[in-house]
């Protein structure tokens, strides 16, 4: 087993951009267009596993940390709905970009340049999230086993990533890349999609049982997402820990 979860080649593919992650017209576009999809998706989860009455607030008193945070785009929103949030990066830029962001905004966020094996913190965490990350670390069983350690019993993990499908590949990999150029040629690898059942199989190994599998559709006409039960391309993983 690898005692490190860091792709030096991914890190410096995400450092070069890392200025770009607040503009919504820029590299990271898509993920803007996909924010409000998956906040709400994240939101709604957690109003109905932690049996939650406040929905202005649904994050208060909750800790959460999001993993592969980049420069925040998910961080802040949930940090707005009342989560304490700390966000890890591998990448220093974009720990650094989010930090600024951050205070702008006058946020109170903690940012770290961490991967989850060497994060030393004795905290554990109400919910942690996985976005977009799996498909860029260098191995997934290690990363998640560490993920998994920083959860609290009955916390909640969510993981998010494309599934390794030739429908994946023509739609992630050849349009949105080659075809449209929503993303930087070279932002995915399809060998390191992972299939939905590969993932689960690893979050059992890990004390994490999945509850929901859901699809995350884009509309090309309207421009935004949608969840589904269509995982065969994006797809999110609501897992409990035991």
């Amino acid at each position: 087993m690898k005692s490190s979860t860091i792709n030096k080649k991914e890190i410096d593919k995400f450092s070069k951009i890392a200025e770009d992650w607040w503009n919504p017209e820029g590299k990271f576009k898509p993920l803007h267009q996909f924010n409000p999809t998956r906040i709400s998706y994240i939101k709604e989860k957690t109003i109905n596993h932690f049996k939650i009455s406040n929905e202005d607030k649904p994050f208060k008193n909750l800790s959460i940390l999001d993993i592969g945070c980049g420069g925040g785009l998910l961080s802040e929103p949930i940090s707005r709905l009342g989560g304490i949030v700390t966000g890890i990066d591998a990448s220093d830029k974009n720990i650094k970009s989010a930090k600024i962001h951050a205070k702008e905004n006058n946020l109170k966020i903690n940012y770290f340049c961490n991967s989850p094996e060497n994060f030393n913190t004795n905290e554990k965490f109400d919910i942690i999230l996985n976005m977009e990350i799996v498909e860029h670390v260098e191995d997934v069983d290690f990363f998640i086993k560490k993920s998994s350690e920083l959860l609290k019993k009955n916390g909640l993990m969510f993981i998010a990533t494309l599934n390794r499908t030739l429908k994946s590949y023509i739609f992630a990999i050849v349009g949105a890349e080659y075809i449209l150029r929503w993303l930087p040629i070279g932002t995915h690898e399809w060998n390191k999609f992972l299939t939905p059942q590969e993932i689960i199989n690893i979050g059992k190994k890990n004390s994490l049982s999945h509850e929901n599998i859901d699809g995350m559709v884009f509309n090309p006409f309207s421009s935004d997402w949608k969840v589904s039960n269509d995982c065969s391309v994006n797809y999110i993983i609501k897992f409990k820990k035991n």
